[in-house]
Formats: C-alpha cells, sequence, structure tokens
C-alpha cells in the first residue's frame, strides 16, 4: 500500500453493527452458467430471508456491469477485476452487519477462492446452481448464447471461454431437475446453520 494512503479507523465497529441488527453477516455466493437460475433463485433466497427479519443486500451481475464496472470488458483479466470490485463491496456491506446475496457467473476457481479469503472463508457461502449448458441454451432468456455461437459476443462462458464448477460448494442445485422452492429450502437451510438461526 501506499504510504500516503492511512485508512481511517471508525468509532463505529463491525461488531457494533452485528449486535445493532443481531445477526451474522454472510456472503451467500451464487455461481453457475448463464441462464442457469442463479438470480432467480438469490432473488427468491433475499426474499425469504427478508420476510425472516434479516437485513440484506443483493448484488447483481448484470447492475453491477451498467453502474461500479461499466468500464470492464469480457476479457479474463476484466472478469477477474470485475469479481474482485464486487468482492470488496461484498466486504463493505458484510462491514456494516448485512447478509450479501450475490449471483454471478464467476467462472473461474481461483477468483471463488480470492473471495473467499477476502471475507473470510467462514462468511462465505458458495451455491453452485448447476444446469447443463443445452438447458441453459435453451432457455436464452437474453439471446445471449445465439449471439456467442455466431461471434458476436467473445469470451462467452461455456462457449469460448471455461467454467470451472466449485469442487465442495456449500449447496449444490440442480436447477434444471429441482423445483425452485425446494432449491430454495436448501440454500435456506445451510444459511440458517451458518448464521446459528
Amino acid at each position: 500500500m501506499e504510504n500516503h494512503i492511512h485508512p481511517a479507523v471508525f468509532k463505529i465497529s463491525r461488531q457494533l453493527r452485528i449486535e445493532r441488527l443481531n445477526q451474522k453477516p454472510k456472503l451467500i455466493w451464487f455461481t453457475g452458467l448463464s441462464g442457469s437460475g442463479k438470480s432467480t433463485l438469490a432473488n427468491a433466497v433475499e426474499v425469504q430471508l427478508f420476510e425472516a427479519g434479516y437485513s440484506t443486500y443483493l448484488l447483481d451481475g448484470d447492475n453491477i456491469r451498467t453502474g461500479l464496472n461499466k468500464d470492464l470488458g469480457f476479457s479474463k483479466e476484466d472478469r477477474v477485476e470485475n469479481i474482485r470490485r464486487i468482492a470488496e463491496v461484498a466486504k463493505l456491506m458484510m462491514d456494516a452487519g448485512l447478509i450479501v446475496v450475490s449471483a454471478f457467473i464467476s467462472p473461474f476457481r481461483v477468483e471463488r477462492q480470492l473471495i473467499a479469503e477476502l471475507v473470510g472463508a467462514e462468511n462465505f457461502l458458495e451455491v453452485y446452481v448447476d444446469c447443463p449448458l443445452e438447458v441453459c441454451e435453451e432457455r436464452d432468456v437474453k439471446g445471449l448464447y445465439k449471439k456467442a455461437r455466431a461471434g458476436v459476443i467473445k469470451n462467452f462462458t461455456g462457449i469460448d471461454s471455461p467454467y470451472e464448477a466449485p469442487i465442495s460448494p456449500a449447496v449444490h442445485i440442480h436447477s434444471d431437475k429441482e423445483d425452485l422452492k425446494i432449491s430454495v429450502k436448501k440454500v435456506i437451510g445451510v444459511i440458517s446453520a451458518a448464521i446459528g438461526h
């Protein structure tokens, strides 16, 4: 760090915020191919947490790329930087005492490992939303696979850029086989165990 940068020390600590909110901050990280159902599941999980009285915030790929990360492209380097910035934002939100729910393709294991290290492995819950590529392509809600196949979009995960599936996620969802309600229940069960409620 540059020697002229001196991060401030605040009077209101993370611990005080945790006590005020009466919850343990966690980062719930949904990863999977485009069209796998990450955002749908993340939204449903956040709604359930919020309705149960938790203070939450949802970070989602397209929303971040239209604001905070609109200067980034889709090269491997830009994608890693995209995720790094998101992890830093999530960490700040966790310092505020929030349970952060995030939905990003985040295709590389090494970057997901870096996120876990940044926020603390004990605070990071990885949810793998597993869906076969052919099913994601059939869904193709945003028309991205069609563009990737036509060569209009380069470095598209699953087509000309790899997706590295999690080896031991906290939750493994098969979104092509499971009902959304069942998937939500599975994720909420793991979160509840992690936050002690």
